[in-house]
């Protein structure tokens, strides 16, 4: 068993390594194309991040929460879950498909809420990417739907591995641009009035295309999973209600945590081409991502499967050993990560920007972040812990008490200086993750009884 964790968690942590090393390379390339600090920079950076926003209330956690442990339930029908999954899939693009298209109809709503400190011209612009951006939504939704069945059946390497396509695609879209229309890698030559919508296209549909791809891929994959994929539109009978139940509390949760977002965006957009803004924000936090996805994702998802397995079995002394050994494991790793990534964060943050500004605010912003690092890995898995046990409504609540805590750093932060007001909404982040963490451990110890992470 340990050496089946291995060999899962080893498989996720190559394909995330690759497809981080990946996502650093499209960076650099948006980098020296576009630039970091500066109107086009953060326009494109913002337009990209409206459909992840609306995706994370949708996909990421409501998904991640229900969808294993049912799949894992459904594997034990006599039809091996065939059904089950069939119709969770079908509902899934029903669902996805409805949204993206209401999103994309939206996108100048839904750019004017997020982009409510923007001028009328660059909120255009934003806007204007944000059409292109937004089917992302129903492809984002899809390969987490897809990902998760996989993940849940044992297959957990297609996962992983399928956003390196993404970023390949990614990667060839702006090397074009860049050949077509040159680059700006200061991002102080383009003016908002030498966008042309061919140019619009080109950046935010080759973006589209990307994710479009990382999840028809998983499709192939399919057969190996031991399914066949049908239509089947006739929900009821199959359990799916209880995924509606536990799928409400996790809803709420994301659309309180997209509140917060919100305020983020805003209080990042009081920068937007003054100062480091969403753009450096972004790139902070992927340098941050790498050792949380890498490490800490690639253990929760192996051993989230083992959890809900073991509480399916009626086996909770299994469960809290493999929170326990999960726990230990990423702290493990992640000590030195962290310290190692703050020791480099200059060099690093050289990467991605030209001007000392650009340096300067990203590195500062990048150790904010890691000084959440164990906390936020942490709060990824025993958030999964609760949702092995089918508890979502515990998790709500924590962060419907916190987020008006989080909600007040952020305006501290939006009344220092436009340099340092990413940094103060990243040590936010790494402040509310600890916190949270904390009050789910005490919780968790009053249910199940002793946890060992020593």
């Amino acid at each position: 068993m340990a050496q089946g964790i291995a060999r899962a968690s080893a498989l996720l942590a190559s394909g995330t390594m690759v497809s981080r090393v990946l996502g650093f390379v499209k960076a650099i390339v948006i980098a020296q194309t576009i630039g970091v600090i500066g109107v086009s920079a953060d326009a494109f950076a913002g337009a990209n991040q409206l459909p992840s926003n609306i995706y994370s209330i949708i996909s990421v956690g409501l998904l991640n929460a229900v969808i294993v442990p049912q799949v894992v339930k459904a594997a034990r029908h006599e039809d091996g879950g065939q059904l089950y999954v069939n119709r969770l899939v079908t509902l899934a693009m029903v669902l996805l498909g409805g949204l993206t298209v209401l999103a994309t109809v939206g996108a100048p709503i839904i750019g004017a809420l997020y982009g409510a400190s923007l001028s009328s011209e660059q909120l255009g612009l934003l806007v204007a990417f944000a059409y292109w951006c937004m089917p992302q939504i129903f492809f984002y939704g899809m390969y987490a739907v897809l990902g998760e069945i996989l993940n849940a059946r044992g297959l957990f390497g297609p996962f992983a591995w399928a956003p390196v396509i993404n970023n390949v695609v990614g990667i060839a879209g702006l090397l074009l641009f860049s050949t077509v229309f040159g680059a700006d890698p200061t991002g102080q030559d383009r003016m908002i009035s030498d966008w042309d919508p061919t140019m619009i296209a080109m950046l935010g549909g080759t973006a589209t295309i990307g994710v479009a791809m990382q999840t028809i891929v998983l499709l192939f994959f399919w057969r190996r999973a031991g399914l066949r994929f049908g239509l089947d539109f006739q929900f009821r009978g199959t359990g799916l209600g209880q995924v509606g139940k536990l799928a409400g509390w996790t809803l709420g949760m994301l659309i309180i945590m997209q509140l917060a977002g919100l305020v983020e965006t805003i209080v990042a957009n009081l920068a937007f081409g003054r100062a480091a803004s969403i753009a450096a924000m972004q790139n902070a936090f992927l340098i941050f991502a790498l050792p949380h996805a890498v490490i800490a994702v690639s253990i929760a998802t192996a051993f989230f499967t083992r959890m809900s397995a073991a509480i399916s079995d009626g086996r909770p002394k299994d469960f809290i050993r493999d929170l326990s050994e999960g726990s230990r494991l990423i702290g493990m790793f992640l000590v030195f990560s962290g310290f190692g990534l703050a020791i480099v964060s200059v060099p690093f943050a050289r990467i991605f920007a030209s001007t000392d500004a650009g340096i300067n605010s990203i590195a500062m912003t990048l150790i904010a972040f890691l000084v959440g690092l164990i906390p936020f890995s942490g709060l990824f898995l025993v958030q999964r812990a609760f949702y092995a046990l089918e508890d979502t409504k515990t998790v709500f609540f924590v962060f419907l008490f916190t987020v008006p805590l989080h909600i007040f750093g952020m305006a501290l932060a939006a009344i220092g200086p436009f340099e340092l007001i990413v940094v103060g909404l990243a040590l936010m982040q790494s402040i509310m993750s600890t916190l949270r963490l904390a009050i789910l451990l005490f919780i968790l110890r009053k249910r199940m009884g002793q946890l060992d992470f020593a």
